[in-house]
């Protein structure tokens, strides 16, 4: 086996390999998937000097371990977290060279909920439909990671960043989200848009790739029939009978019978990736349909 490879020491609560993701086969039943913080996954990329397109690894809450077989460059971005190299503090936001046999430990998010991992070269595993993306929803591409398990790596293509520290957006202390109402608001009562860009909900517990549900107030369907199964987008605020809206993320479904009462901004979707369980949540009405 090459000895470029990652060793997993410590998995994590739930790490898997990410890039762009794989659009276009929504037809086919497959969700885009890829990074749900793009913009932190990219600055990882840079720091390192991989090419955009290279796949890193997405943490959840409580980072992970890796142990590389060479002599790599790593980068960790997205949610701030403490960063240590066999157990010394090293930098966050910024390119870190691990040495073979050495220990990167990703610690806990202190805000926020996904760290992204690049190293030099890229993980690659075998792509699916053009993409090295987990699709939790799926299925396609890797598994998440477990511990022990080894994860190839390409050559360097580039040359690492030369900064002390890469400047960052931080995560949500509220998720403020800009919507455009439709397709499917005309299936509430007018009260239940009013509270939908006026309310206050917050990020539900049960949120996870696939979508951000939200609680608080309920929005009431003006219409009680059931709707047929229709197209669903990246963004989609679908709302099932309990009245809670969910934010689709990156590994939605394609279809859905629940009726969508708003689409939200693309340019705010890493921040909802970003939201902690209990994040407010405020919804931004933008005037027309389908456009920003």
């Amino acid at each position: 086996m090459t000895d470029r490879a990652l060793s997993v020491v410590r998995a994590g609560a739930l790490t898997t390999v990410q890039d762009r993701g794989r659009p276009g086969h929504a037809h086919l039943g497959v969700p885009r998937s890829g990074a749900l913080d793009g913009p932190a996954a990219a600055l990882a990329n840079r720091l390192v000097g991989n090419g955009p397109d290279a796949a890193v690894l997405e943490t959840t809450l409580d980072g992970c371990s890796l142990r590389p077989r060479s002599d790599v460059t790593v980068a960790v971005t997205g949610a701030p977290c403490r960063v240590t190299v066999d157990g010394r503090p090293a930098a966050w936001g910024a390119p870190v060279r691990v040495r073979a046999g050495g220990v990167l430990d990703v610690g806990p998010a202190v805000l926020g909920v996904r760290a992204y991992v690049a190293v030099s070269g890229g993980v690659t595993v075998e792509p699916v439909l053009g993409s090295r993306s987990t699709d939790l929803l799926s299925g396609l591409g890797p598994a998440p990671l477990t511990d022990g398990a080894v994860l190839p790596l390409g050559a360097p293509t580039g040359v690492h960043a030369r900064v002390d520290v890469a400047p960052q957006a931080g995560p949500p202390a509220e998720l403020v989200l800009r919507v455009a109402l439709g397709p499917r608001d005309d299936w509430f009562t007018a009260g239940a848009v009013r509270r939908f860009v006026s309310g206050v909900f917050q990020v539900s517990p049960a949120s996870n790739r696939i979508g951000v549900r939200t609680t608080g107030p309920v929005l009431e369907r003006a219409r009680g029939e059931e709707l047929p199964s229709e197209g669903m987008v990246w963004g989609a605020v679908q709302v099932p009978p309990a009245g809670m809206p969910v934010i689709f993320l990156a590994d939605h479904p394609t279809t859905g019978g629940y009726p969508v009462i708003g689409v939200v901004h693309a340019a705010d979707l890493p921040a909802a990736g970003q939201a902690r369980p209990g994040t407010p949540v405020r919804f931004v009405g933008v005037r027309g349909r389908g456009g920003f």
